[in-house]
């Protein structure tokens, strides 16, 4: 099969034949229909992180089943699906206590949840996050499969893995807002739009949106803004005071992860409000707050993972949205790219073109 195959960061992917692995014990063999392109993967990419190279980026993978390995009685060849990424042995402390997306599988998992690797030539390259969607195939655990309707476009579907469930999951199951509420959001791209549209399918009366680029301003209205803020040109926290009475929002979710926009979270919410922290900062990136404050405003300062999301549960919960008109899926895609063309797909994501790049095989 074909991959996109990182050898250096910040330096292009090469596109490539590799060899993947028939599926073992309890795995399952996807040939992708499609792969979002998100900013966790761009992350891997441009910082140096805990991830190992050479390697196979993507994580938001839809796609049909071809072989099942022994053991595996949950989908069959033909069957569609979306993928969770990461760890979910479905035994473990957190498992157990319906928190797979906190999973710590132990050393008798499949070796898929270990980590996997698939051949390029005579080196061994690692499956980002157990799945490696920037390919034409992958092989993934059985219980990292979620069955869809075979009618569920897989490009739509795909975009479920990540940026849709980690939106949905911050605002229904992180957050739990509720009816009525004030929200800000701030980071208006991929993720930062579900926030946008979750909290709005829910209720909240306002939606602030908070960015640095007009034109994701506007798409933020597109999703369910009811006011929008430009940080670049704007006092964030004077602006949403001047929205909420004067005494901050009841939620802020940070969805870029930088300590600056962390604090400016915390700084925007109310007295007893919530902000919650979505976006993915640098392993050595702290951020300060006043300890006295901390205890004063009584303020709460959460970070969520992955949306505190259970796949097997959300997933059909968010498709089902989808089908009834009340969760935007296929108008998050801005632009549609063949493998060949990942590395345009990951500069048009860093430029703010796009609010979801997908790679459709």
């Amino acid at each position: 099969m074909r991959a996109a195959v990182l050898y250096k960061r910040r330096e292009p992917m090469v596109v490539q034949e590799v060899e993947l692995p028939a599926p073992g014990p309890g795995e399952v063999s996807i040939k992708l229909g499609a792969s979002g392109v998100c900013h966790s993967d761009y992350a891997h990419w441009s910082r140096d992180t805990w991830s190992e190279l050479p390697m196979v980026l993507g994580h938001e993978g839809a796609g049909v089943v071809e072989s099942v390995g022994p053991g595996v009685t949950k989908v069959k060849p033909g069957d569609h699906v979306i993928i969770a990424f990461g760890n979910k042995c479905g035994e473990c402390y957190f498992c157990l206590r319906g928190q797979p997306y906190l999973c710590t599988p132990g050393p008798d998992a499949p070796a898929a949840l270990r980590g996997r690797k698939i051949r390029a030539g005579s080196e061994s390259v690692w499956q980002f996050l157990g799945v490696g969607s920037f390919a034409e195939r992958t092989v993934v655990p059985a219980v990292n499969v979620v069955p869809i309707a075979k009618e569920i476009p897989l490009a739509a579907a795909s975009l479920v893995a990540c940026g849709v469930s980690t939106g949905f999951g911050a605002v229904t199951k992180a957050a739990k807002v509720e009816a009525g509420a004030s929200v800000v959001v701030i980071g208006t791209g991929g993720v930062g739009l579900n926030v946008i549209q979750s909290a709005a399918l829910v209720g909240a009366s306002r939606i602030i949106a908070v960015d640095l680029l007009d034109n994701k301003l506007e798409l933020a209205r597109q999703f369910g803004a009811t006011h929008t803020i430009n940080g670049k040109t704007q006092d964030v926290v004077a602006e949403v005071r001047k929205l909420t009475g004067g005494f901050g929002a009841d939620y802020s979710f940070e969805v870029i992860g930088l300590p600056v926009t962390i604090a400016q979270a915390y700084e925007v919410i109310r007295r007893g409000g919530t902000a919650v922290v979505v976006g993915v900062a640098t392993e050595d990136a702290e951020v300060k707050f006043n300890a006295a404050g901390l205890m004063r405003t009584a303020k709460i300062l959460m970070g969520t993972q992955a949306g505190n999301i259970q796949p097997q549960v959300d997933f059909p919960k968010i498709v089902d949205l989808y089908v009834a008109g009340k969760l935007k899926l296929d108008e998050l895609i801005s632009r549609r790219f063949a493998l060949d063309e990942v590395n345009e797909a990951f500069r048009a994501l860093h430029a703010g073109e796009v609010a979801r790049g997908v790679i459709v095989y």
